[in-house]
């Protein structure tokens, strides 16, 4: 936010100096402004009044008019760029080490540029609609100046304070500055002041901006908090990542920043509460006032793999160095008996010394460092591109999580839709028009009424402008539906604008604006004879019910029954919704002159409406939606509609797009009817009924911000089928905040969505359009892969030079593979590396496959084949040279040489070798799945070619001039030749490991699995049970046991029941409980278990006629659970209910029966 009037970053100092200035050429000081938005409601009114008579008052003290606004306001302020160079000689492990931190260093740092590009990216994005010289202009928030007139909307944030000039049934959040989540309502009378960072959530209206920057309410609060300087402020938009773990320890400290993101959204969720029970309504206010804690599923897989590899690396190295010391030790003392003598310690010290490096580089080369770096570059890269697929990234992770939905619930209009709508048809006069009606059939006086209806009746911001191009289509500004009626005011050969010039907003006596309960607007005038005349539009089943009257052909009053509006309703708004029309109602109502009624009784006021007409607009599906879709499908991703539309235009829609198909098995839904099914007799949502019906739901119309919120909720907490759902949600309206939070990726509307859906979101489409949304996925398992590609070809090189680090070590005394030279091969493997494989661009095959899903192991069969058949080859040929290659290539053997000898030809070669094989499998490591052609777009990325060359290239230097620092002998061109041939073969070999079916392969294990299900339960019982104490988690420790043993008890009584049952022969059977089992089903027992779903039963029970598998304990819970019990908090209810069937008295009661019936 710029600051007052120009855009300054110091304070106070230049502050006061300013406040001289400003009262020399404005009519009041800062002070003044600043005490004056401290005040509310009442008292701020009567401020106004006494130092400046009115509003217009204090807007020409401002030099600004409420009208025409401030003239061209210039504004600057740039950002300096940040360099740094370093310039270090040294040692060859010094200079390798530099170069590995440097490059990190360097990675780091153009991530972090890029995502303050982003973030200020975002932030320019968000503009302000404002008035200058009598134009309306956006401009973005930072050149916001103090008396700027602008204009407020429903969905806005607030980026500056100011007073109210004129509104129409203004409400504002004010949650984020007060913490009271009621909306207030905002009235030029009552309460004018509008605070920075608060939400409209209905109305519209004008105000004029007093204060911004670090003067503003938000500002000020910033500034108490020490964070008012620009540098702090960018330092916490730079870093939402860190903002969390902070949160947690010092909510205080932050609570206006965590308010300001999530207080938006806490609010959104009042409704969602008050049906689910206190209980759930204090969870939800945890969740909702922390952000996101859980990683994303790769950084768990990839966090859990790496802590085993270095585990695993630690323990070699302790070995090889224990190893080399013992021998050391022993070969010296014990078998060639010499004693330690003190002149020759250095020398000891120095072979020591020269044993723990070896170990070190066991370590180094154990240790996959380059993972967080691949994950990086792999995101960074994949964020960066995105840009240009329309997809910004807000949240880093959520690019990766995208690649693993499996459903995404979407907004019908504006994202499958084009949001150009469109009137199609009409009905008018008693007559059906299936196109444009001819003007010259309609009478005068209902043509009237539709111009006046249409021009009033909508926000006066939105127009019909021009088409910018000639030829083009006419240019809609502002809600697209009431362009479409106002397109269909000009197809009638008629103008609004005279209209509006006639009745200015400011002449409108009362608006009922828009808002997703009333799903109507309503906005009353002034008659010339002192009466009122309301005009109403909306959804034309809500307004068709208010109606008792209609125009008829002559345009005349005719009486509109229930029965008519039956018959209109088959006849009219049926067919046009089968055409995949949204229809709207247009009516009116005249109060006479005298009584004024009461306007704020709104049941009594938009009632008993004429109906002037009903119309079909039509938005258009986006022509590359059905494709998009398509691909969605294929890739096992479950595409639902969820929209606020009527259920037939909702559901010829989804069969236009593909959403559904003739012939399967699919339900559409309303709202009501979703509710009514979900919920039971209490009205509580229940999770089972809910699992009945979301995996055939496809559409889900007339629904409200709620029932989106609930399913996406319903579909994230289920756990039927094998593995759990990643659900992304699309959303442009303020009322889609809470289910974009609650998503695991948010996707807002750039161009069409509010700013608080847009804080809600993870992704926010530049474009509105969902064929990006496929795009995202295509990144997101494109980032997947990239790292399981590095992660191949980084854990080959691990796994041998390990190997063949130890082997050395241990036989010969010392690593083939020097220090220096690990390093190197260190530096190739994890920064070049991941570089080279991070920035594979995405293809059409990513989406030929199904979701990997949360515990699909990173590692799989097929990588885990490439690794361990590509380790044997490699360890194979370096043996094979280690031992015999002197005698090969006819040189001195470098094994056993003494410690301070120059470099050997034949470790050269070794080492030379391992690079080439390393070099040519960086290129079988492109392909994860077992495809056969490797080099398949090869040169489609620019950056893997030049890598490898580069590498190639430097390694040709290292070795030919390399000498003492890298032990490194030059090379003749034949021994060059046969170290390429080897390298070569690896491609070879590639080809061969990939002809062995996977499937064969048993024996090979799988790595790098998601958190297991246990693991899963126990966080998720942390985070939703945190009022559980220990002693309590003990008691259900014990509940279980219980049931185990009684689960046993049952077993043993079934076969005793068997036994007995063949010995009853033609006895009468007795009829009793038959076991506990079924004892436990009968309503004297009920035991519920929906929270933990505990196997109380074994699988073998599937005999027992009475009771279905695995569903036995899973009765609802009862009427009214006892609340002393501990077993309410594990979830356990126990009631008992009067027995159905007694126990006959006359049969013969054995021990076991009576022990049975105890039981």
């Amino acid at each position: 936010m710029g600051d007052m009037a120009n855009s300054t970053v110091d304070f106070y100092p230049k502050n006061q100096r300013r406040e001289l200035n400003h009262a020399g050429g404005f009519g009041c000081t800062l002070s003044e402004l600043r005490s004056l938005m401290e005040l509310r409601g009442a008292e701020a009114i009567q401020k106004v009044q006494e130092a400046y008579t009115d509003v217009s008052g204090l807007c020409r003290r401002l030099k600004t008019s409420p009208t025409e606004a401030c003239g061209n306001v210039a504004s600057g302020g740039e950002n300096e760029g940040e360099s740094e160079a370093g310039w270090i000689e040294g040692a060859a492990i010094l200079l390798s080490v530099i170069c590995v931190v440097l490059v990190t260093a360097f990675n780091d740092w153009s991530k972090e540029k890029q995502f303050r590009g982003l973030q200020s990216r975002i932030e320019q994005e968000q503009k302000f609609t404002v008035i200058r010289n009598g134009q309306q202009v956006q401009i973005p928030v930072s050149e916001l100046v103090v008396g700027d007139i602008a204009q407020v909307k429903y969905g806005d944030l607030l980026p500056a304070d100011g007073v109210l000039i004129q509104g129409n049934d203004l409400k504002i959040d004010e949650s984020s500055l007060t913490g009271e989540s009621d909306h207030v309502r905002k009235s030029v009378d009552k309460d004018p002041m509008l605070l920075s960072g608060t939400h409209v959530m209905e109305g519209s209206g004008r105000m004029v901006v007093t204060a911004v920057g670090v003067n503003s309410q938000t500002g000020i609060i910033f500034t108490l908090l020490g964070a008012g300087g620009e540098e702090e402020e960018k330092k916490d938009k730079k870093a939402p990542q860190k903002k969390t773990e902070q949160q947690d320890g010092a909510v205080e400290n932050n609570q206006n920043k965590a308010k300001k993101q999530d207080g938006a959204v806490a609010m959104e969720m009042q409704p969602l509460k008050s049906a689910e029970g206190g209980e759930m309504e204090e969870r939800e206010k945890k969740k909702t006032s922390v952000p996101k804690k859980e990683k994303s599923v790769l950084q768990g897989k990839l966090t859990k793999l790496a802590v085993q590899i270095g585990k695993a690396g630690l323990v070699m190295s302790a070995i090889t160095v224990i190893i080399l010391v013992l021998y050391f030790v022993i070969e010296t003392f014990v078998i060639a008996g010499r004693t330690w003598l003190a002149e020759c310690t250095p020398v000891y010290v120095q072979y020591f010394v020269k044993f723990f490096i070896i170990g070190v580089t066991v370590l180094v080369v154990a240790v996959p460092e380059g993972l967080p770096l691949a994950v990086t570059i792999s995101l960074a890269y994949s964020v960066k591109k995105m840009m240009k697929d329309n997809n910004l990234v807000r949240h880093l992770d959520a690019c990766e999580t995208m690649g693993n939905a499996t459903a995404i619930c979407s907004d019908k209009t504006g994202t499958l839709t084009t949001n150009r709508m469109t009137v199609v048809q009409s009905y008018m006069g008693d007559t059906h028009y299936k196109e444009a009606p001819d003007p010259s059939n309609l009478t005068p006086k209902t043509l009237d009424l539709l111009v006046h209806a249409i021009a009033i009746n909508s926000a006066y911001t939105t127009k019909i402008l021009p088409p910018e191009k000639e030829g083009g289509l006419p240019r809609q500004v502002g809600n697209k539906t009431e362009c479409a009626l106002l397109g269909f005011v000009v197809g009638l050969q008629r103008d609004y604008q005279p209209v509006r010039e006639q009745i200015p907003e400011e002449k409108l006596y009362k608006v009922y604006t828009f808002n997703s309960v009333r799903k109507s607007m309503s906005t009353v005038t002034c008659m010339p004879d002192g009466g009122y005349r309301l005009f109403s539009k909306g959804a034309s089943e809500i307004v068709l019910k208010k109606c008792t009257n209609i125009l008829n052909s002559n345009g005349e009053l005719r009486s509109f029954r229930p029965r008519d509006r039956d018959e209109m309703v088959r006849k009219v708004i049926e067919p046009m919704a089968c055409d995949g029309l949204r229809t709207i109602c247009i009516a009116y109502r005249d109060f006479p002159a005298g009584k004024e009624p009461d306007w704020d009784n709104e049941n009594d006021i938009v009632i008993d409406l004429t109906c002037i007409a009903v119309v079909g607009i039509e938005d258009p599906v986006r022509p590359e939606v059905p494709d998009a879709i398509r691909k969605c499908q294929r890739a096992g991703i479950t595409v639902r509609m969820v929209t606020g539309d009527n259920i037939n235009t909702a559901r010829a829609i989804a069969a236009k797009c593909g959403i559904i198909q003739p012939g399967e098995d699919f339900l559409c839904l309303e709202g009501k009817e979703f509710n009514r099914r979900i919920r039971n007799e209490k009205g509580e949502i229940e999770q089972e009924r809910l699992d009945k019906i979301w995996p055939k739901l496809r559409v889900l119309a007339r629904s409200s911000p709620t029932d989106k919120h609930t399913l996406v909720k319903g579909i994230i907490d289920s756990t039927i089928g094998d593995q759990r759902q990643v659900v992304a949600v699309t959303g442009d309206g303020t009322n889609d905040g809470p289910a974009l939070k609650k998503a695991d990726v948010g996707f807002a509307m750039g161009i069409a969505g509010t700013d608080v859906a847009k804080e809600a979101s993870d992704i926010i489409l530049t474009d509105d359009n969902f064929s990006s949304i496929v795009k995202a996925v295509m990144w997101g398992r494109n980032v997947y892969d990239s790292i399981s590609k590095f992660l191949q070809f980084q854990l080959t090189v691990n796994v041998v030079a390990v190997i063949v680090a130890f082997t050395g070590a241990c036989i010969t005394q010392d690593s083939p593979l020097k220090a220096v030279q690990m390093l190197w091969v260190n530096l190739i493997m994890d920064t070049f590396a991941s570089l080279a494989l991070a920035t594979e661009p995405p293809t059409e095959a990513l989406l030929l496959r199904k979701p990997y899903g949360r515990n699909k192991p990173l590692i799989s069969r097929t990588m885990m084949k490439n690794i361990l058949g590509h380790a044997v080859y490699q360890l194979t040929i370096i043996f094979t040279l280690l031992f015999v290659g002197e005698v090969f290539f006819d040189i001195d053997s470098g094994r056993n040489a003494p410690l301070h000898s120059p470099p050997s030809e034949h470790y050269t070669i070794i080492f030379n070798t391992f690079v080439m094989m390393q070099l040519f499998n960086e290129i079988n490591a492109r392909k994860i799945h077992g495809e056969r052609n490797v080099f398949n777009g090869i040169f489609g990325n620019p950056i893997f070619c030049s890598i490898v060359l580069g590498t190639f290239g430097i390694q040709i230097v290292i070795v030919q001039f390399g000498g003492k620092p890298f032990s490194c002998s030059p090379l003749n061109t034949e021994q060059w030749l046969w170290c390429l041939f080897v390298g070569v073969g690896e491609l070879v070999w590639g080809q061969v490991i990939a002809a062995i079916p996977t499937s064969q392969l048993k024996c090979l294990k799988e790595a790098g699995h998601g958190p297991s299900k246990d693991e899963i339960t126990d966080e998720e019982m942390a985070e939703d049970e945190e009022e559980i104490d220990h002693a309590e988690r003990e008691l259900r420790r014990g509940q279980i046991l219980w049931f185990r043993g009684l689960n046993r008890i049952q077993t043993q009584i079934r076969v005793v029941k068997a036994f007995r049952s063949s010995l009853y022969g033609g006895l009468e059977k007795p009829d009793t409980k038959t076991s506990i089992h079924n004892f436990m089903t009968t309503p004297e027992f009920l035991i519920n278990d929906y929270i933990h779903n505990i196997p109380l039963i074994d699988d073998t029970d599937v005999e027992e006629s009475e009771c279905p598998p695995r569903r036995c304990f899973r009765a609802s819970p009862p009427p009214s659970p006892n609340k002393n019990n501990n077993a309410i908090d594990s979830g356990i209810y126990l009631s008992t209910v009067v027995s159905k069937t007694p126990t006959s008295s006359s049969s013969p009661v054995s021990p076991l029966h009576s022990m049975e019936t105890s039981l």
